[in-house]
């Protein structure tokens, strides 16, 4: 493995395209099959441009949040599980795998997926796939307002694919990668945690309403950057085509951070490619090595605040298992786990 030190990462806003309205399974599994021979041309187009017009190879192309089905809306969760969700090794991430083969570069996304293991789920997941056309890191979402995660089910999630397999980090030539789903931009333990297990470009794939003014997920993106001393590279959708939304809802605000916190590059709305900007990892790494006051990894004092964490929890583990059995919830149960959560910090006096 020869290692690129300096490349080009792009951000690719695109339309996501809702199944919602899509008759039937077949219909719907057509629908993604053409948007992913639709998507490759984008990309291989804007890869062309971006070397062209700055000098250096794109490596990593970011794709948003839920590109090929969007969000399931109402459909319950069976439903979607069958007529959006992706197999682990299904025709959709072999469609994505050759399509990364041909392109030569990886590609990182995110889609909803079922597996074999939690049957009558589905997870959100972050994929990241190498120009081998390997799936190379995989991703479950962890923390969702209206979708199962691993922590729903976290002591038998935990037996089959340990702590690895919840904060994966894939060690490539481009340098260490972890994903970060949407929201989950928010929350710094989750990109604290990978950092720490070696992460250095954060891709970001994302669904959210641009603005403008400061969003908080932009103020996440950059965040989770400086503090970790680690790139960001964010996809926002341009839009959900075939929903009842107007298109725009959720658009614009794909960017490239740099490690120190700094936007490098940002898309207005509709689709494109503009978010794009070199990751250099030398310069990374040598401010990771260098002992400084800027040096936030290295200053870390983990111990203080393990004893708070580990004694407070205001959402549940294991709240999808009963008698050791998976359930299937319906789609108001993550509403009612968040209002138990709520009650339970009240009668504890924390808020």
């Amino acid at each position: 493995m020869t290692e690129i030190k300096t490349y080009s990462a792009v951000a690719m806003q695109l339309a996501a395209r809702s199944i919602e309205n899509a008759p039937d399974k077949a219909t719907a599994r057509t629908q993604m099959m053409d948007l992913i021979k639709e998507v490759e041309g984008k990309i291989r187009s804007s890869c062309i441009f971006i070397q062209q017009y700055a000098g250096n190879p794109v490596k990593l192309a970011v794709l948003p949040e839920y590109l090929l089905t969007s969000y399931p809306g109402r459909i319950s969760i069976p439903d979607f599980a069958d007529k959006a969700a992706l197999e682990i090794n299904g025709p959709e991430y072999e469609a994505m795998g050759a399509m990364a083969q041909r392109l030569n570069i990886f590609i990182a996304g995110n889609a909803y997926e079922t597996d074999e293991n939690f049957p009558g789920l589905y997870f959100q997941a972050c994929f990241i796939i190498a120009p081998s056309g390997d799936v190379v890191l995989r991703y479950r979402r962890l923390n969702s307002m209206f979708a199962p995660t691993p922590h729903d089910v976290w002591s038998k999630y935990l037996d089959i694919y340990g702590l690895d397999g919840v904060f994966p980090v894939a060690k490539t030539e481009i340098g260490n990668l972890a994903a970060i789903a949407s929201e989950e931009i928010l929350y710094p333990e989750i990109a604290r945690a990978l950092a720490l297990r070696g992460a250095e470009v954060f891709a970001h794939s994302s669904s959210e309403i641009g603005s403008p003014l400061d969003t908080p997920k932009d103020i996440g993106k950059r965040a989770r950057a400086q503090e970790n001393m680690a790139y960001v590279v964010s996809a926002n959708t341009a839009g959900i085509r075939d929903s009842s939304m107007p298109l725009a809802s959720a658009d614009g605000n794909s960017m490239v951070v740099d490690y120190k916190g700094r936007v490098m590059a940002e898309s207005n709305t509709g689709e494109t490619f503009t978010a794009f900007a070199d990751i250099n990892l030398e310069a990374l790494r040598a401010a990771r090595r260098k002992p400084a006051m800027t040096n936030f990894l290295a200053r870390q004092r983990l111990e203080l605040f393990a004893p708070i964490y580990s004694g407070i929890s205001p959402q549940k583990a294991d709240g999808l298992i009963q008698n050791n059995d998976i359930q299937t919830p319906d789609r108001d149960y993550f509403l009612r786990t968040q209002e138990e959560s709520i009650e339970r910090m009240i009668k504890a006096g924390l808020i």
